[in-house]
């Protein structure tokens, strides 16, 4: 689940001082006086993904320690979608920064080839002004913006940044080749040749919401560790098992949106400023704010059993014991909180370990013992059973080999696919 040791990423900032629990509490308090209408008030989601902090200095693949941000650049962000609509806005979160964030321009297009658009871009205004500054911690929506997006259509969302930002808040694992410019505004630019830089994380960028038609009946939101992130799935294919999801939702008569809130290297229990706040501290922002938000997918734990680590301890925190039994108060507390708001919550069972660096007797034992308890306490409003989708028949420990990444703990295309088609539909709605 380690995906972002792995990244070669253009930035490397320093992490910030705040604990990562306290950034997202402090967030999620900013946002909602930022658009109290977060709930719902006509817009549903149709892409999200979690912000986290800027990763020390060397762990993002740059190996440059002086790189700490942008300074006088656009970056141009490509995003799936999964619902369409007849207008969209955009969520910009400065939640792990000390320092405001000025943002110069923000435009939205159809993704052409490469970093070009396929047509003309659409400015987005922020309370009628082109400019914004979000205030540390805190995050904005834009003004509704009147373009028709279409389902499973990728989208080129370009942000100007004029300032020096410091290290950035963004989302680490992208899966997805975005592009950073020459230093200028180059927002509106159909054309990539402005476009020289690659990443491969998210910046600022955290959620698209649409005005979605009228067979669409709310979102999904998906909550999850490096499998729902798509750690080993191809790059830029949108293969991911929430975007297989998504297909299939689109494809029936109630569409849905799915919205991805997976962090490589996260747990249920401990937060770290590697991967991220915790499921239980991250879960009224990226869960039970979400717009248009009907039912709750959880796939969690794995890491809490294999790579444990304290509360705000980093990267290279000594492992510790997390048994079964404290995953399923974590679980109980995170059910507890969504049924209070209406949401219905749904979990999936942990996936294959054996041949992995997780996998021991021990660890062995607590995932059986987690998976007992999700297929039959009931506690859930259903189970979807990924464990069962793709371990391999002749040895229920592993993945089978079709399903296996290489790594015998992340899923490949093949992997993602079936788990993706293992989602009884009607559990959603």
């Amino acid at each position: 689940m380690l995906a972002g040791l792995a990244m070669v990423a253009l930035l490397a900032g320093a992490a910030a001082p705040a604990s990562a629990v306290a950034a997202r509490s402090h967030a999620a308090g900013l946002r909602q006086a930022a658009h109290p209408d977060a709930g719902g008030a006509g817009w549903t989601g149709t892409w999200a993904a979690s912000p986290q902090q800027a990763r020390p200095a060397g762990l993002t693949g740059s190996g440059d320690p002086t790189v700490t941000g942008f300074s006088d650049q656009t970056i141009r962000e490509i995003v799936h979608v999964s619902i369409g609509g007849s207008a969209l806005r955009l969520h910009l979160s400065d939640a792990f920064s000390q320092h405001p964030l000025q943002v110069g321009e923000v435009t939205v297009a159809a993704e052409g080839s490469g970093a070009a658009l396929a047509g003309p871009a659409a400015l987005a205004t922020f309370h009628g002004r082109r400019q914004v500054t979000i205030p540390a911690g805190g995050s904005v929506a834009s003004d509704a913006l009147r373009l028709p997006v279409r389902p499973l259509e990728n989208l080129a969302v370009s942000i100007y940044l004029p300032g020096v930002t410091g290290p950035t808040t963004n989302h680490d694992l992208a899966n997805q080749v975005n592009y950073v410019s020459a230093p200028g505004n180059h927002a509106a630019e159909t054309g990539g040749q402005s476009f020289s830089g690659q990443a491969y994380s998210w910046f600022y960028l955290s959620g698209v919401d649409v005005r979605p038609q009228p067979a669409a009946v709310g979102a999904v939101v998906v909550l999850g560790d490096s499998i729902t992130d798509g750690y080993q799935s191809t790059v830029g294919a949108n293969d991911r098992w929430p975007d297989v999801l998504a297909a299939r939702l689109e494809q029936s008569a109630r569409p849905m949106g799915v919205l991805n809130e997976g962090i490589s290297g996260n747990r249920v229990l401990g937060g770290s400023s590697c991967f991220g706040a915790s499921a239980l501290s991250r879960l009224a922002v990226d869960v039970l704010e979400q717009a248009g938000a009907r039912t709750v997918i959880m796939l969690e734990g794995i890491n809490d059993i294999g790579f444990p680590t304290q509360p705000d301890a980093g990267c290279t925190a000594p492992n510790t014991t997390v048994t079964a039994q404290q995953i399923i108060v974590g679980y109980q507390q995170i059910i507890a909180r969504a049924h209070a708001r209406g949401l219905r919550i749904l979990a999936g069972t942990l996936t294959p370990i054996q041949g992995s660096s997780y996998y021991t007797a021990a660890t062995e034992q607590e995932r059986l013992a987690v998976n007992a308890w999700i297929r039959h306490s009931h506690a859930f409003d259903g189970v979807i059973d990924f464990d069962k989708a793709v371990r391999d028949p002749a040895d229920p420990h592993c993945l089978l080999p079709a399903y296996d990444s290489g790594d015998h703990l992340h899923p490949d295309d093949a992997g993602y696919r079936v788990m993706g088609e293992a989602v009884n539909l009607a559990l959603l709605r």
